[in-house]
């Protein structure tokens, strides 16, 4: 049945001034659907949080949006164009449970990988290349630990240490799937001011996110997903009870003066 579907092919681009354009995307594991019809218009300068319940297709969203996902219909746009010709300005932070961290490599060698994309497999990295990503992991806080082997590390070191491989590639677009997870609350509010910054600076940042309290303070920018798209806008506008119950199925209350999520009640 899925085979059968509007692949999306033939539409005219014009979307050369959103950051990132998803038309009439499907995603399907087995012939089950994990995205299903899903239209996004990201404009340039935005701090966006992806919001959904477990099994939403957050992840699946991002990885669609990398190309390392074949959509069964649809397309991806990077500021008008296909991924593949875009790809050196995407830069992109996995999951942190995704990754080997028994992997026998140091932590600004971890660095430097971020900019093999423009170095490619074979050149190794010179002066140039090591003063930048020491200069990234200053913005992270994690110079002292340069020599440091990356299984040494906390999870939230591991983590900055990740966005810092990220911030080397000085992309346009940050894709981030759940940077918050598992790290305390120093590196999470680190790793927000370095988003915030990226966002003044004019980057399109992206981040699946699932603390619902902390949406209002941290992103300007909203999407709800549950297979489907629910809503995406500014939080004022998309981040709202009627939203929120559509793709969580329950009661919501707000915590009044911040719009805040406070509960999510079957």
């Amino acid at each position: 049945m899925l085979n059968h579907l509007k692949n999306g092919a033939d539409h005219p681009s014009g979307t050369s001034h959103f950051a990132i354009h998803v038309e009439d995307l499907t995603v399907a594991y087995r012939e089950k659907p994990v995205l299903w019809d899903v239209d996004l218009s990201i404009p340039k300068s935005v701090l966006l949080a992806i919001v959904g319940p477990n099994g939403a297709g957050k992840t699946t969203l991002i990885k669609s949006i990398l190309g390392l996902l074949k959509p069964v219909a649809g397309r991806v746009e990077i500021f008008g164009k296909p991924y593949e010709q875009q790809r050196d300005t995407v830069a992109y932070v996995p999951q942190r449970r995704s990754v080997d961290w028994d992997f026998p490599t140091n932590v600004l060698d971890v660095v430097m990988m971020g900019l093999y994309g423009t170095l490619g497999w074979f050149r190794r990295p010179g002066k140039k290349e090591r003063q930048m990503a020491l200069e990234a992991l200053d913005k992270v806080g994690m110079r002292d630990f340069a020599n440091r082997q990356i299984s040494e590390l906390s999870g939230g070191q591991q983590q900055r240490v990740f966005l810092a491989r990220a911030l080397v590639q000085d992309a346009e677009i940050y894709l981030m799937d759940e940077p918050f997870q598992g790290v305390d609350a120093t590196t999470e509010r680190a790793i927000v001011n370095i988003l915030q910054e990226l966002r003044t600076a004019g980057k399109t940042v992206a981040v699946v996110h699932h603390d619902l309290q902390t949406v209002t303070d941290y992103f300007d920018w909203v999407m709800l997903l549950n297979v489907r798209r629910i809503a995406c806008g500014p939080c004022d506008e998309a981040f709202t009870e009627e939203n929120l119950r559509l793709a969580y199925g329950g009661r919501v209350s707000f915590l009044e003066s911040r719009k805040a999520v406070k509960e999510l009640k079957p």
